[in-house]
């Protein structure tokens, strides 16, 4: 127990224990299921070293109110043990004057970082870099390196990658790895046996999904955030990974046509789920309204030509979903930077004879299903069944033609708008094939019918 410890039951106790012994990873997970209180209680009662590395762990739900909930004194030190990056992702999620009390009690070296690293954007490379790097002279020695590493090592977030400097101005010249450092001889010259290169850098501006792609190109553990030469920081792997998971589950939230949720599903109260969903459900269905208005339009027709509305739902539907897979082709090559806004009409010529070719082949399956019904007996489409099945079949050319052609520009549209495109959700690209899809069956039905049905 430590001096901030609560009086706990037994039970509580053997808790305790085990999350002093378990791999911090579970700690986490089980720390996750427990009420906010209990967390709060077992978090004051496990060893302080041990409280750090929960704390440095991203997937601790609800870190900040964790922190806020701790006494003062505890979590003044627990900010100071931290890694930085980690103690500026906690100082940015929480409210004042919280946030301003816990700055405030804080050393200034450290205050002044913090509050450095706060000041930019939430989305950029300097929002999750940390300082705590290892950085050398270019004077020195590999031997007096790897003695430097020795004594600052449990400071530093990694010590993989040696970042190396001019002595007198500070400008970033070098990087090298351990490995290289362990091989050579003691003697020589640290930049000796580092690549005779330039370093991979970013500015502090860059955004995250830039950074990802970066460190996937170079097959970086580490990249340097520098600013006019000096390096102010560096990201890790392990950020950028905590980050594209964040950022993927929001284009996966808006993509099914919700506001993206920043609470595990779980844990987000009735009222608030229903503020992320409801606005969303409303705007489709308002959307949705148009469809109706197609059929207003066409409702002589449908008198007429009863039959027609059989196959509605399997119009709608084949042209929805041509258009969902190419908005999802369209998108996950947009953020891979495999197609830029200028390669448009490229993917526009690409995806046109994909279209006829795929809506031919939903053609031929509808023409198909119509004449088995019809000759098994299943059900009478009438004396113009086979006018029937080619309108059906010419229709779904058409239709999941204009699905796919729709669904991959629609991103295009958007990004270049500035707009994410993950927000052309599969709904809005249902909704606009499904008023279009309803136009394009009716006249072709007109065309094709005409003297007979209609």
């Amino acid at each position: 127990m430590n001096e901030f410890a609560p009086v706990l039951d037994d039970e509580a106790i053997a808790v305790v224990r085990v999350l002093a012994n378990d791999h911090v990873a579970d700690v986490v997970e089980a720390l996750n299921h427990e009420p906010h209180e209990t967390a709060v209680e077992l978090l004051c009662a496990v060893p302080f070293e041990r409280l750090v590395e929960i704390f440095d762990q991203p997937e601790l739900e609800n870190a900040p109110e964790l922190t806020e909930a701790l006494p003062r004194s505890k979590a003044s030190k627990l900010l100071t043990a931290m890694s930085v990056d980690r103690a500026a992702d906690i100082l940015r999620e929480l409210d004042e004057p919280a946030r301003s009390e816990l700055l405030g009690v804080l050393a200034p070296p450290l205050r002044a970082t913090l509050l450095s690293i706060l000041g930019y954007p939430e989305d950029s490379a300097a929002s999750i870099m940390t300082t705590e790097f290892v950085s050398v002279p270019s004077d020195w020695t590999v031997g007096r390196t790897l003695d430097y590493i020795r004594k600052v090592e449990r400071t530093r977030e990694t010590v993989y990658a040696i970042y190396i400097t001019d002595p007198v101005t500070q400008l970033l010249l070098r990087a090298t790895g351990l490995r290289r450092l362990i091989t050579g001889e003691p003697e020589d010259s640290i930049l000796s046996v580092a690549p005779d290169r330039i370093p991979v850098t970013v500015t502090p501006l860059t955004d995250r999904e830039t950074l990802a792609q970066t460190i996937s190109k170079y097959d970086l553990l580490a990249l340097p955030v520098v600013d006019h030469g000096k390096i102010l920081g560096i990201v890790t792997v392990d950020d950028i990974i905590d980050t594209m998971v964040e950022e993927t589950t929001e284009d996966v939230h808006r993509f099914g046509g919700m506001e993206a949720l920043d609470e595990p599903y779980m844990k987000m109260s009735f009222l608030a789920m229903i503020q992320k969903r409801a606005g969303w459900l409303c705007a489709l269905f308002l959307s949705e309204m148009l469809t109706a208005n197609a059929m207003q339009s066409y409702e002589g027709e449908l008198e007429k030509a009863i039959v027609l509305t059989l196959f509605i739902p399997l119009i709608m539907s084949s042209g929805g979903n041509s258009g969902s897979q190419a908005t999802s082709l369209v998108i996950r090559a947009l953020a891979l930077r495999e197609i830029g806004l200028r390669d448009w009409w490229r993917v526009a010529l690409r995806e046109l004879p994909t279209g006829l070719v795929l809506g031919s082949i939903l053609g031929v399956v509808g023409i198909c299903r119509i004449m088995l019904w019809q000759y098994l007996g299943l059900y009478d489409y009438g004396p113009h069944w086979m006018l029937i099945a080619a309108t059906v079949g010419a229709a779904l050319v058409g239709i999941v033609t204009f699905g796919s052609l729709s669904g991959s520009m629609l991103p295009f549209a958007l990004k270049r708008i500035g707009f994410d495109p993950a927000s052309a959700s599969a709904p809005f690209v249902a909704t606009l094939v499904d008023v279009t899809g309803l136009v394009i069956y009716f006249s072709v039905a007109l065309v094709i019918l005409r003297g007979t049905l209609l």
